[in-house]
């Protein structure tokens, strides 16, 4: 359930599907799950440039998935989970869509399995 009470309109859904389409950018959410970490941590385990990265970091600060914050001197990256809870809430209808198509393909396929008296 959305915690804001505001549901996620399509542009905020299509910014936020837009970002987790990259590995690099899931990879960063992932380790952020974590904690907070500054460009320089987020940008050790890959081999690209912190530029590369901090273009990484502006795509997933619009889409609204990371905020920027001040400390002293550095700027570290924290996650914002409400984007990743609306996508799953828009995704959870399209999970029980195919719920219940399976059960029913269950429920056909144990029909089609099931002998059928003769009738003479």
């Amino acid at each position: 359930m959305l915690t804001s009470g505001v549901t996620p309109t399509p542009a905020n859904l299509d910014a936020t599907f837009a970002a987790l389409a990259d590995p690099t950018r899931r990879a960063i959410l992932a380790r952020l799950a974590s904690g907070d970490a500054s460009v320089t941590e987020l940008a050790a385990p890959f081999a690209m440039s912190q530029p590369a990265i901090s273009k990484h970091l502006k795509v997933l600060e619009r889409a609204g998935l990371i905020v920027r914050q001040r400390d002293a001197q550095r700027r570290p990256r924290r996650l914002r989970a409400q984007p990743l809870a609306d996508a799953s809430l828009w995704l959870e209808t399209y999970r029980q869509f195919w719920t219940a198509s399976f059960s029913r393909l269950d429920d056909l396929l144990v029909a089609l399995q099931t002998p059928t008296p003769n009738k003479q």
